[in-house]
């Protein structure tokens, strides 16, 4: 079912980025784009909307003040730059929280999210980190294929990809290594300079090699073994 939008963001670029998003997304109707929020509030009182993309720096009142001044509000998808303002945010029922610059594939987990939380839920924790996700979106070709965290049993890096080895199949993502150990459990460790594993799929440790199911081996590296002694190894 088509879901209606609005942006409230005063620079032009992030607008143009996040109107591209929702127009590739396909599942969102949008229905206006403002540079302050108080043109936005005057919108708000004649129409409704499913789900606000609002940043937090804006001129006349701050994206926070917006969320203050409205009664029952719609969901909303914080866009920023600022990590600080988390904690603050989930006083007012956000979504999720998305960091600029963020992919479009991080878009479309936020835009999922939105999808399975009711209005008035939030996906933010009272320590003001998101949930862990149980599920991502792999863009392939013109396609996004969604894949379950805990279907993963590595993620190597491979040049300017990564490839998201499932039980099924192998997926290639443009996203690093490094977004990747930042959005996975703590179910998932990286054991090499190009190897993330998921701790749950480990059949056996023999020397520097962890035996994963499936017949997959992967080395530990030395700048990484302590680490993963440490944490999964006691």
């Amino acid at each position: 079912m088509m879901r209606t939008c609005i942006i409230i963001e005063d620079q032009p670029p992030a607008q143009r980025i996040l109107q591209k998003y929702i127009a590739d997304v396909g599942s969102l109707a949008l229905k206006a784009t403002f540079s302050d929020a108080l043109k936005a509030i005057a919108y708000l009182q004649e129409y409704k909307v499913d789900l606000i993309f609002l940043d937090i720096h804006l001129p006349k009142i701050s994206g926070m003040d917006f969320l203050k001044a409205l009664k029952t509000p719609p969901q909303v998808i914080l866009t920023t730059a600022f990590s600080e303002y988390a904690l603050e945010s989930y006083e007012y029922h956000v979504v999720d929280y998305l960091l600029k610059p963020f992919s479009f594939q991080r878009f479309v987990q936020a835009i999922s999210r939105s999808s399975s939380v009711p209005n008035g839920g939030s996906i933010i924790q009272s320590d003001g980190e998101p949930v862990s996700r149980d599920t991502f979106f792999i863009k392939s070709g013109h396609d996004l294929v969604k894949i379950r965290s805990d279907e993963i049993l590595i993620i190597q890096s491979d040049s300017d990809y990564t490839e998201i080895v499932t039980v099924a199949k192998a997926h290639l993502s443009t996203e690093s290594l490094k977004n990747w150990r930042q959005k996975l459990g703590t179910t998932f460790c990286q054991i090499h300079k190009s190897y993330i594993i998921n701790t749950d799929q480990i059949q056996k440790i023999s020397g520097n090699q962890v035996y994963l199911k499936h017949g997959i081996t992967v080395p530990i590296g030395r700048a990484y073994k302590e680490n993963f002694v440490s944490m999964y190894l006691k």
